[in-house]
């Protein structure tokens, strides 16, 4: 028997993990400072007020709100309005 698979086959077989990119928290949701918002591969969607951007692009509250995004200048810009 053969010790190594021998032609094509042994190319094969391989698949990367799953990485849950893209929005978490939807737009008018109540969250808690530290609540991950978006998580991204580069700045498709812009830290605005009170959001804060980590070193993978993820973006996160920085304060207790209500979570908004809009556009400003052709960029997606997530906020975080605070609640009285």
């Amino acid at each position: 028997m053969a010790r190594k698979r021998g032609g094509s086959g042994a190319k094969n077989g391989r698949d990367s993990n799953p990485k849950y990119l893209g929005i978490k928290t939807a737009d008018g949701t109540l969250v808690k400072a530290g609540t991950i918002i978006a998580r991204q591969r580069g700045t498709k969607i812009h830290p605005g007020t009170n959001v804060g951007c980590g070193g993978d692009y993820t973006l996160f509250a920085l304060a207790n709100g209500k979570v908004t995004f809009n556009q400003r200048r052709g960029r997606r810009i997530a906020s975080v309005i605070e609640e009285a």
